[in-house]
C-alpha cells in the first residue's frame, strides 16, 4: 500500500513493506533478511540526516528522522506480530530474536547524541521560522523522550543505559513468550461439566479413557469460570490459568523490575513509575495514586453492596457457605443475575454466533465512522486471517488503509486480545495498516470476506461450530475494533512518528473503551444479533434484562482494576530488592477484593501488561472516565445519527498522536473530562437499590 515515493527519501525505504510478502511468515532466514533490509534502510536515513549541511529544517532533518524511526516501527511491529502468531515455534523463536534486534536499534537511536543535537538545532530554528502545531508537538515530544532516555549523559552512562534497555527488552520478550507458550490442559469428568452450555459440551467429547481435556485458552477457560457448577473443576482451571508461566516468570519479573529501577536511578528518578509517567497525561506516580484513591472512594460502597448481595444469595442456595472465594466469583455472579435480573448468560449466546457478530461490528463501524470495508485479496501470515481494505465514505473511492483479522485460537498463537500496528501510515508515503489478534470461539469465516448471513441463520466456522459468544466477548470485539479504527483513521498525519494510536499511553484506551459502550444500545444489537439456527432477532426483553444484569458488578470491576493498577504501580514504585511477589500479590488482593484468596495463585507470572504498560495499568480506568464522557455526547435515541460521530472522528481519531491527549479531550468535549459521570456509571445499579440519603 505504498504511495508515491517522497523525493528526498532513499527508494529502499518505501519498498517491501510486509514481512510475509517476503516469505517471512514461512521462513526464519527470510524474516531475518527482511528485518535486516529494514534496519539497513533505517541506517541509510540516519546517515542522510547527519550529512545535512546548512540550516536544519523539518524537511531536511525531521523528514529523515521520521523515516528512520518509521523503519524501526515497521520491523518491530511485524516481527512482534509474527512472534505472536507464527505457526512454527522455530519461526516464533526467530521473530523474538528479530524483535530484540529491532529494540536494540531503537535504544541506540534514543541514545544517539548526534541525532538529538540535530533535532535540537532544528527545533531552535523552528521557534524562529514557525512550524505547524503537529510538527511542534512531534519535535517537543521526541526531544523529551530523548532526554528521558538519557541522551544528555556521558558516553559511559549512555553505554550502560543501552545495555540495561537491551536486557529489559530481552526479559520482556521472554516473559511474554513463556505466557504465550505456557498453555496447560486439565482433565475433567463428564459429570464435572454440569452447568456448561450444550455447545461447549459437544465441542469437548470424552477421550477413550472417558476424560474430557480442557485447555487454558480463553474459549475453554472463561466458560468454566462462569458456568461450571463443580467448584473443584473451577479451582483446577483457575490455578492452571494463573500458573501458566510459573515458576519461570517469577525470577524473570524480578530481574526486569530490578533492571527498570536501575535505569530510573541512573536518569535521576526515584522509581521506574515516575520515569514511565513523566511523558504521560498523568505526569507522575503521585498523580496516579491520587487518581486510584478517587477510584477507591467511588467504588468502595458499591463493591461492598454487590458482594453482600451475591454472598447472601449464595448462602441461601448453599446453606453453610461462609464465604465466596475467587474461583466462585464468576459462577455466583452468574447465578445471582439469573435469579435477580431474570438473565441467563447462556440465553443470549445463541443470538451471538461469531460470523454475525463480526458482520455487526463491521457494519456499525462503517456507519459510525462513514467508511466502507471491502474484502481484500491480500497475503497475510496465516490462511485463517481475513483482510479488509478501508475506503472513505466522504471521499468516494479514497482508500484509507487496510486491516487484518486473526480472531481464533490455534497452537502457539498468543492467547490474549490485542490490536497491533502493521504499518504506521504517513501522508504521502504509506497508507496505515493494523491487525487484531484475538481468541474468540468458533472458526474463521470463509475468505476473502464474511459469508452472507442467511435468514435461517449461520452455519458457523470450522466443523460447523457457530462460535457462540458471551456478551462480554462482543464487548471485547468492539473494544479492539476501537483501537483498529484509531490506527486507520489516525494514520494520515504528516509524520509517521505521531500516526495512528501513537498518543500518550494513558490516552490510547479512550477510543476502544468508548466504542464498548455502543454494545449496550438495543437498536444496534438488534441490527445483527440473530439466533444462529432460527434467525430470530434478539428479543427486546432479553436485551433489557442483559443491560440490567451487566450493570450489576461494575463496582466489582473497578475494584479489580484497582487491584491490577495498584499491583503494577507498586511493583514499579519501589526498590525491588527483597520484594516478595507472592506476599505483595496477596496483600493487595485482600486490600481491594472481597473474594477469599486462593492459595497457589501466581497471576503476576502471567500478567502480560507488566511488560507493555509496566507501571501504567491505571490507563484502563483513567481512560474509562474519559470514554464515558465521550460516549455521553452521542444521541442515546440514535447513536449513529447526527454529527457527533463526524466531530469525534475529526477531533480525536484523525488526530492520531499529532497533539496532546489533553487537547483532544478539550477539543471534543469543550472542557476536561467529568469524573462524576464515571462515578454515576459505577454505581448505577447500586443507586437504584439503595434509598436516597442512606
Amino acid at each position: 500500500m505504498t504511495l508515491e515515493t517522497t523525493p528526498e527519501l532513499p527508494s529502499a525505504i518505501t519498498r517491501d513493506l510486509h514481512a510475509w510478502d517476503a516469505g517471512g511468515a514461512e521462513s526464519a532466514p527470510a524474516l531475518t533478511a527482511w528485518v535486516s533490509a529494514r534496519l539497513a534502510a533505517h541506517e541509510t536515513a540516519l546517515a542522510a540526516l547527519l550529512a545535512v549541511e546548512g540550516p536544519r529544517t523539518p524537511e531536511n532533518t525531521l523528514r529523515l528522522y521520521d523515516a528512520a524511526a518509521e523503519q524501526l516501527s515497521l520491523a518491530g511491529s511485524q516481527a512482534g506480530i509474527l512472534n505472536s502468531v507464527a505457526a512454527e515455534k522455530g519461526l516464533r523463536d526467530q521473530a523474538q530474536q528479530e524483535a530484540q534486534r529491532v529494540a536494540m536499534a531503537a535504544t541506540a537511536l534514543n541514545l544517539n547524541r548526534q541525532v538529538y543535537d540535530a533535532l535540537a538545532e532544528m527545533s531552535a530554528a523552528m521557534s524562529r521560522d514557525g512550524a505547524s502545531p503537529a510538527t511542534r508537538h512531534y519535535v517537543n515530544r521526541t526531544l523529551l523522550q530523548y532526554r528521558l532516555a538519557g541522551v544528555d549523559k556521558d558516553q559511559a552512562t549512555r553505554d550502560r543505559l543501552q545495555a540495561l534497555h537491551e536486557k529489559a527488552t530481552r526479559l520482556s520478550l521472554e516473559f511474554s513468550r513463556n505466557i504465550q507458550e505456557g498453555a496447560k490442559n486439565i482433565e475433567a469428568t463428564t459429570e464435572e461439566l454440569e452447568g456448561m452450555p450444550p455447545d461447549y459440551i459437544s465441542r469437548h467429547p470424552p477421550n477413550a479413557e472417558g476424560r474430557v481435556i480442557l485447555t487454558t485458552d480463553q474459549p475453554d477457560m472463561q466458560p468454566v469460570m462462569i458456568f461450571a457448577a463443580n467448584p473443584a473443576l473451577r479451582e483446577r482451571m483457575f490455578l492452571a490459568y494463573n500458573t501458566r508461566a510459573y515458576p519461570a516468570n517469577k525470577q524473570i519479573l524480578l530481574d526486569l523490575l530490578a533492571t527498570r529501577q536501575e535505569i530510573a536511578g541512573i536518569l535521576g528518578f526515584r522509581s521506574w513509575a515516575d520515569l514511565a509517567t513523566a511523558d504521560q497525561m498523568m505526569a507522575s506516580a503521585a498523580n496516579v495514586r491520587k487518581f486510584l484513591d478517587r477510584l477507591d472512594k467511588a467504588s468502595l460502597d458499591g463493591g461492598r453492596h454487590e458482594h453482600q448481595r451475591v454472598l447472601a444469595f449464595a448462602q441461601k442456595r448453599q446453606p453453610g457457605l461462609a464465604e465466596i472465594d475467587i474461583v466462585g466469583r464468576g459462577y455466583w455472579y452468574e447465578q445471582f443475575r439469573r435469579q435477580t435480573f431474570n438473565f441467563d448468560s447462556n440465553s443470549v449466546r445463541p443470538y451471538l454466533p461469531y460470523a454475525r457478530v463480526q458482520a455487526g461490528v463491521l457494519e456499525t463501524a462503517e456507519r459510525l465512522f462513514n467508511v466502507e470495508f471491502r474484502p481484500a485479496e491480500a497475503r497475510a501470515w496465516h490462511p485463517a486471517v481475513s483482510v479488509f481494505d478501508v475506503f472513505d465514505g466522504a471521499r468516494a473511492g479514497a482508500r484509507l488503509g487496510r486491516f487484518y483479522l486473526d480472531m481464533h485460537p490455534r497452537e502457539g498463537k498468543d492467547k490474549w486480545f490485542s490490536a497491533a500496528t502493521v504499518i504506521a501510515g504517513a501522508r504521502g508515503r504509506y497508507l496505515p495498516e493494523a491487525a487484531l489478534i484475538c481468541n474468540f470461539p468458533g472458526g474463521p469465516p470463509q475468505r476473502p470476506g464474511l459469508p452472507e448471513p442467511s435468514a435461517a441463520g449461520d452455519p458457523g466456522g470450522e466443523d460447523g461450530d457457530p462460535g457462540l459468544m458471551q456478551y462480554s466477548d462482543v464487548v471485547t470485539y468492539f473494544h479492539e475494533f476501537g483501537h483498529l479504527m484509531h490506527a486507520i483513521l489516525g494514520g494520515h498525519t504528516e509524520w509517521a512518528g505521531i500516526s495512528g494510536f501513537a498518543t500518550e499511553g494513558d490516552f490510547v484506551e479512550v477510543p476502544s473503551q468508548m466504542l464498548e459502550e455502543f454494545f449496550r444500545d438495543e437498536k444496534l444489537l438488534k441490527s445483527f444479533a440473530r439466533h444462529y439456527e432460527s434467525g430470530e432477532v434478539l428479543p427486546s426483553k432479553l436485551i433489557r434484562d442483559l443491560k440490567r444484569a451487566s450493570a450489576f458488578g461494575r463496582a466489582d470491576w473497578v475494584r479489580s482494576q484497582l487491584f491490577y493498577a495498584t499491583l503494577a504501580l507498586d511493583l514499579h514504585d519501589q526498590d525491588p530488592a527483597g520484594l516478595d511477589l507472592d506476599a505483595k500479590l496477596r496483600q493487595l488482593y485482600e486490600s481491594f477484593q472481597p473474594w477469599t484468596w486462593m492459595p497457589g495463585n501466581r497471576m503476576y507470572s502471567s500478567f502480560t501488561h507488566l511488560t507493555g504498560y509496566s507501571s501504567n495499568y491505571y490507563t484502563y480506568a483513567f481512560d474509562k472516565v474519559i470514554a464515558l464522557d465521550f460516549f455521553a455526547q452521542f444521541d442515546p435515541a440514535d447513536l449513529l445519527a447526527g454529527t457527533t460521530a463526524a466531530r469525534y472522528r475529526k477531533t480525536v481519531l484523525e488526530q492520531g498522536g499529532s497533539k496532546p491527549g489533553r487537547e483532544m479531550v478539550r477539543d471534543f468535549l469543550g472542557r476536561d473530562e467529568d469524573f462524576a459521570g464515571f462515578a454515576r456509571w459505577v454505581n448505577e445499579e447500586f443507586e437504584e437499590q439503595v434509598p436516597a440519603g442512606r
